[in-house]
């Protein structure tokens, strides 16, 4: 499933490219999809205003309120009998956003998911096992298509069950494993506990759904003796295959030749200049079914166009900081999870467990960061403890220039996520 006819192409031929597919997905949406049109006339944009990708910028962003607006099938450009594939957000908070596959977008999602598993050096001699949930979230079934489009041999196991996971693991000699970050970190714990590293023959972990930190990858790398990549995508642009790491992960491989990406000011809106850090901003070039505009991900992150020593020409994104939408303000400082979990994924003593607690004292915000200790007999020792506490207080205020509470916990009090992790606990409106 290599492709350099597509992954090596020069930046001109790659932007030609961009341009026709481009173009003609703004035909499509014109001529059928009437709510996105109607999107469009009413932020006083009109077809003719468009006449290269230079002038994408011009156009209003599409974001989940939209999807919310017109659920569930409202932005669709086909009708329902081309429809093959259905998925959806989790809507914990609101309408799921649906996304809509046609039989095209379909064989689109297999080669682009099948281009990530290559990049992190799958071959269809391996084994992977899948620890994604298999319900209307895209990530379980997106890898089993991609992996079995390029002949992998696939177990569909789902999440939970963690003692059958190790075991089907070891009984099948799995060599690929396909996770959340957060769950596989709880897994590795799990293969440290039983003792059975030696016993695995896995070599490759897969691993999206949500950001991570280097230092919990390491982490992971450490626990289960394989390579650690990550991948990235979103329900509303087709699910997982937007990008992945190669082998040498300096950064997720965009698949630009499907994908036309910017980096935004979130508070603004205004375009950023490549290698500055803002949030993401996705136009599909490629989608039947859903084709959209300049959707805003939330996530943060920036991106370099600089080739990568492996060989690919395509966009490169660095892991995503954190969401918009996550983002803390504490007493004027802007404040990222995995800011956090940097600091607190190298300490001694510590576990990669932890949640962040939010209070109003009077007019002003607290923050708490309640973290794990790995050994139950560190709260003997109040010298110790002490002096951890004040290691923390002191690295995250040296990067966030914020003093925070750090308070340290029993093991395995710290909740554990079989998807994607909560780190967040916000007591202000209690």
């Amino acid at each position: 499933m290599w492709q350099p006819e597509l992954e090596t192409i020069t930046r001109d031929e790659l932007r030609m490219l961009q341009e026709e597919r481009f173009q003609r997905s703004w035909r499509h949406i014109w001529a059928d999809a009437p709510a996105q049109t109607k999107l469009l006339h009413d932020a006083g944009a009109e077809r003719g205003d468009i006449r290269s990708l230079d002038d994408v910028h011009k156009l209003p962003f599409t974001d989940k309120s939209v999807f919310t607006e017109h659920y569930p099938f409202g932005l669709f450009a086909v009708p329902p009998e081309a429809v093959v594939r259905l998925h959806s957000t989790s809507g914990t908070t609101s309408k799921p956003s649906m996304g809509g596959y046609t039989y095209t977008d379909m064989v689109h999602w297999k080669d682009l998911v099948a281009r990530v598993c290559v990049m992190a050096g799958v071959t269809k001699r391996d084994t992977a096992h899948i620890a994604f949930g298999f319900g209307m979230f895209t990530g379980g079934f997106g890898l089993n298509y991609g992996l079995e489009h390029m002949g992998v041999r696939v177990l569909p196991m789902g999440g939970g069950q963690t003692e059958k996971q190790l075991m089907m693991m070891r009984d099948m000699g799995s060599t690929v494993l396909v996770a959340t970050p957060s769950y596989a970190l709880y897994l590795s714990e799990a293969v440290r506990e039983a003792g059975i590293k030696e016993d695995l023959m896995l070599r490759v972990g897969l691993f999206g759904g949500e950001g991570h930190t280097q230092e919990m990858a390491e982490q992971i790398e450490r626990n289960l003796g394989i390579i650690a990549t990550s991948n990235y995508g979103l329900c509303e642009l087709g699910g997982p295959g937007i990008s992945g790491e190669c082998l040498l992960k300096t950064g997720m491989h965009i698949a630009e030749d499907h994908y036309f990406c910017e980096i935004i000011n979130p508070e603004t809106g205004a375009v950023l200049p490549e290698g500055e850090t803002g949030e993401l901003v996705v136009t599909p070039l490629t989608r039947e079914a859903l084709p959209l505009i300049r959707y805003r991900t939330k996530d943060i992150t920036k991106i370099t166009t600089e080739p990568c020593k492996c060989g690919r020409t395509h966009a490169r994104m660095s892991p995503t900081l954190g969401r918009s939408d996550d983002m803390l303000i504490i007493r004027g400082v802007n404040v990222y999870p995995s800011q956090i979990e940097s600091v607190l994924i190298r300490q001694e003593h510590i576990g990669p467990h932890y949640m962040l607690v939010v209070r109003r004292e009077g007019v002003m915000d607290t923050l708490e960061v309640q973290v794990e200790l790995t050994d139950g007999a560190v709260l003997d020792s109040f010298h110790l403890l002490e002096q951890i506490q004040n290691n923390i207080r002191e690295q995250i205020r040296n990067i966030l220039g914020l003093t925070v509470k750090v308070t340290l916990v029993a093991p395995q009090t710290v909740e554990r996520f079989m998807g994607k992790a909560k780190r967040i606990k916000d007591e202000r409106g209690m």
